[in-house]
């Protein structure tokens, strides 16, 4: 009697699914002959493995459906076909693959992903000759899974990005110090321990670094100070676009990592705090013509990758070996697949695209005017409030801050951290620079109709020093990722402000605690969606490291015991989150106009030098104020605001600055001033301190102050 009861089944959905009665099977190659399920017996490593080969095609789509197969049962496939890698055709019959629509798959320990490398028989490592070694107990396993989830009628929240304060972190390092003292360091569950904190903190909504399935152990590096061998941390190195991290799930069972994602997803959205993943669609795992086929390469190389002429070779527009070519329309389909999926049934609230631009290039490898994929992705009406997030640039030489295409996509300004941090340096003649990112970088998103909350304003983020590190290093230490100190950014516009590194020196740590409130206070009060990086709120440090991507260690892990040390940094972090959130004028939806229209009869922006007069913006180093009229109501959430007058000092000493009157009876009161100490470095509503002096304000060197009025 046969083992299994195999049924011709449906082509779609792709990938395993569940039915009444078994488990429908479906993928997707062009130009294979033939298509093998293999179906294992246990999860044992060794187990053993039925293989079943599909007979019912309907167009390019494979499938068979297996009665009375359930939860939990593990399967690979394998697809032959011709081996010509001239003409981009890569089948082998020997390699087990995994379905790229795959839910979940089986524990890490006994991967190895050389052995799905092409290797000769003498041992030379070449791609030209097809090899008959067979990967099957070296590779991961798909898992079918059973997607039912108690969510308590959450839903994803979608808040609009005017109103939202992003927060960028990595699952594993945000808990797994001991420091951290969580039940479950290192997982979706530590990130649930530590809700409390971020709704203290108050940011709106989080930004995972990526966490579908990757292998850590992809690097040869070893750290040349411990020898230890350094690993894949940050994770841009998709294996499974669908599968959460299993090594970040406390529990190691069959599926879990789904459960526990999920898990995590719903309490944040109780605390109010959004979900939102870096995905990275620009490359995979397989690499180049040398890595590993796991998978897409296996299937049908020359549909998922943008190939040279020689077909041999990879484009690599990513940097990483390999780019996916995302405007087939094969591999549009699974993109569109994956994001409604991860919307749908993980109620996640956004994604940020690793590379983006990447997305807009045709399948020769040319950027388009109107990519298809990226139109796709914004008009989806599943994804149609989802937050869409780019980098808009690739490693291919693309850089499209400012245009990139495809509608209502947000971006990540990097022109707003770079402007920024040469103004608080003190660099010459940036203060119009500082102007235009205060106000939205219109520069970059009027001319197309989007809004100042598409740029993304972020200081620091993964990629790159930390806001502490931004204040205390000149250069790059990037030693110990055992490149000999050549990776990584060497233009950070940073600055040690007198000594390289950390110190104990009172003074020098005064400059740079200010610095970095500046920093915190200016992302705050800037038109646009603020970004902060995980940790800035209190000081972590990766020891000047600035390409931290290899280092699953101290360099990256959160060091909790910096909450107390830097509290007042805490406290102004989440005082200034709490200030911008409380002004609608500081989330206005509309650019400033500079004109009247405001119930004060004031120009809803007016900019000044310290004197109080209209700039000389050829000239002007080093100080800028600016009168914010918060008055008009059509502009900002249906209600009032204040007006506020903001005064920035990026000199080395004190500066007297002019301060525009108020109209009527109003006066001003100081909120803010870096230049003092806690508690007066922000103050809390109702004890604003009225000044003495309506008509002047001294303003500390390196600091920013703000006025309220009443």
């Amino acid at each position: 009697m046969a083992k299994y009861i195999i049924e011709s089944g449906k082509a779609l959905p792709l990938g395993a699914t569940l039915t009444e009665t078994g488990v429908n099977f479906s993928i997707f190659s062009r130009n294979a002959t033939a298509v093998f399920l293999l179906l294992f017996d246990s999860p044992a490593q060794d187990s053993s493995y039925e293989t079943i080969r599909i007979k019912t095609r309907t167009g390019d789509i494979w499938h068979c459906h297996i009665r009375n197969l359930g939860a939990g049962a593990e399967y690979l496939y394998r697809v032959d076909g011709p081996y010509i890698p001239e003409k981009g055709l890569r089948f082998n019959l020997n390699r087990a693959l995994l379905d790229p629509y795959a839910k979940s798959l089986s524990p890490s320990q006994s991967w190895n992903f050389n052995e799905a490398c092409g290797y000769h028989s003498t041992g030379i490592y070449t791609d030209l000759s097809f090899s008959y070694k067979d990967n099957v107990y070296t590779q991961p396993r798909c898992l079918v899974i059973d997607d039912r989830f108690d969510w308590q009628g959450d839903m994803p929240l979608n808040y609009p990005l005017r109103l939202s304060v992003l927060y960028e972190t990595h699952v594993r390092g945000f808990t797994i110090h001991p420091s951290s003292g969580v039940k479950h360091p290192g997982t979706y569950r530590g990130v649930i321990e530590k809700i409390p904190f971020l709704k203290s903190l108050g940011i709106t909504s989080v930004e995972f670094l990526p966490l579908q399935e990757f292998n850590e152990h992809e690097l040869s590096f070893k750290n040349p100070r411990t020898g230890q061998s350094l690993v894949n941390y940050w994770g841009y190195s998709t294996i499974a676009f669908f599968v959460p991290k299993r090594s970040y799930a406390s529990d190691n069972a069959p599926g879990a990592e789904v459960r526990e994602f999920k898990e995590m997803v719903r309490e944040m959205h109780k605390a109010g705090i959004e979900v939102i993943l870096d995905i990275v669609f620009n490359h995979t795992a397989e690499g180049n013509e040398w890595g590993p086929t796991l998978s897409f390469r296996g299937l049908d190389n020359c549909v998922y990758y943008i190939l040279q002429e020689n077909r041999r070779y990879y484009l690599n527009y990513s940097g990483c070996g390999n780019t996916m070519n995302c405007n087939n329309p094969v591999v549009r389909s699974f993109i569109i697949d994956c994001l409604r999926y991860w919307v749908v049934e993980m109620h996640v609230d956004g994604f940020r695209f690793d590379l983006g631009s990447i997305l807009g290039r045709d399948q020769h490898g040319n950027l388009m005017d109107n990519p298809p994929t990226l139109e796709l992705i914004a008009e989806d009406p599943v994804l149609r409030r989802t937050k869409i997030i780019a980098e808009a640039w690739d490693a291919g030489g693309a850089y499209q801050v400012g245009w990139f295409p495809g509608g209502r996509w947000a971006e990540w300004n990097d022109k707003y951290r770079d402007d920024l941090r040469r103004f608080w340096r003190g660099d010459a003649r940036q203060t119009r620079y500082l102007a235009t990112r205060f106000a939205g970088s219109s520069d970059l998103y009027l001319r197309d109709g989007r809004k100042p909350f598409h740029s993304i304003n972020f200081i620091t983020s993964h990629d790159g020093f930390t806001l502490r590190d931004l204040v205390s290093y000149q250069d790059r230490h990037n030693e110990e990722n055992g490149e000999d100190n050549r990776d990584g950014a060497s233009t950070n516009y940073s600055a040690n402000n007198g000594f390289e590194g950390i110190t104990s020196n009172p003074a020098i740590e005064r400059v740079r605690k200010r610095l970095a409130k500046n920093f915190i206070a200016s992302l705050m009060l800037s038109l646009g969606t603020p970004m902060l990086l995980g940790g800035d709120e209190f000081g972590r440090t990766q020891r000047g490291n600035n390409n931290a991507y290899c280092q699953d260690n101290e360099i990256s892990w959160y060091d909790w015991s910096l909450l107390m040390e830097n509290a007042d940094l805490f406290r102004f972090t989440k005082e200034m989150i709490a200030f911008r959130l409380r002004h609608p004028c500081f989330m206005r939806p509309e650019f400033y106009t500079g004109q009247d229209g405001s119930y004060n009869g004031i120009p809803d922006i007016t900019w000044f030098d310290e004197k109080g007069k209209a700039p000389d913006w050829d000239t002007m180093d080093l100080y800028l104020a600016l009168l914010i009229d918060g008055s008009k109501a059509e502009t900002a959430l249906d209600r009032d605001d204040s007006c506020f007058f903001i005064m920035c000092n990026a000199g080395p000493s004190q500066k007297l600055f002019t301060v525009c009157p108020l109209p009527g009876k109003k006066e001003w009161r100081r909120v803010i001033d870096t230049g003092f100490p806690l508690p007066d470095d922000i103050l809390l509503p109702g004890t604003e301190k009225i000044l003495a002096d309506q008509d002047r304000y001294v303003v500390q060197g390196r600091s920013i102050a703000v006025l309220i009025s009443h």
